[in-house]
């Protein structure tokens, strides 16, 4: 793994928290029904990890001698509040895979710093997942 590739890879995860803490707001805007405040705090909370994830990989890349993107990852089109519950378990469920994959590339780059603070964000995305999970648990079809 190449300094290049690894600033390329740490972009796309930038990308992608950026892209998280645009769907956790919009979809805290979006929410209705008798667990609106539930399910808009639910949401909104989550903004707070997201941003730290997006400034760690933002100071990383400029560590690194690159440039961090701007431009974050689209956000997933949710009408209802199940299918915003459902987008936001597919972003983590992604986030998850991707920060794994990530950390082994860490490694194999030779940084143990950010192996040990990738782990950290995939620790994050699991309790993120769990959770979402089990509001989705009892969910009616």
């Amino acid at each position: 793994m190449d300094k290049t590739t690894m600033i390329d890879n740490l972009n796309k995860d930038l990308a992608a928290e950026l892209g998280a803490i645009i769907q956790y707001i919009t979809y805290a805007a979006k929410v209705t029904g008798p667990y609106r405040p539930q399910l808009a705090q639910f949401f909104l909370a989550e903004v707070t990890d997201e941003q730290a994830h997006a400034q760690f990989l933002a100071n990383k890349i400029v560590a690194l001698g690159g440039e961090p993107t701007t431009v974050p990852e689209a956000v997933p089109p949710a009408s209802t509040n199940k299918e915003m519950v459902m987008a936001v378990l597919a972003a983590e469920r992604e986030a998850l895979a991707g920060y794994s994959e990530r950390a082994e590339q860490a490694a194999e780059f030779g940084d143990k710093g950010l192996v040990v603070q990738l782990e950290d964000m995939v620790r994050d995305e699991s309790t993120h997942a769990e959770e979402t999970e089990r509001i989705l648990r009892d969910w009616p079809l």
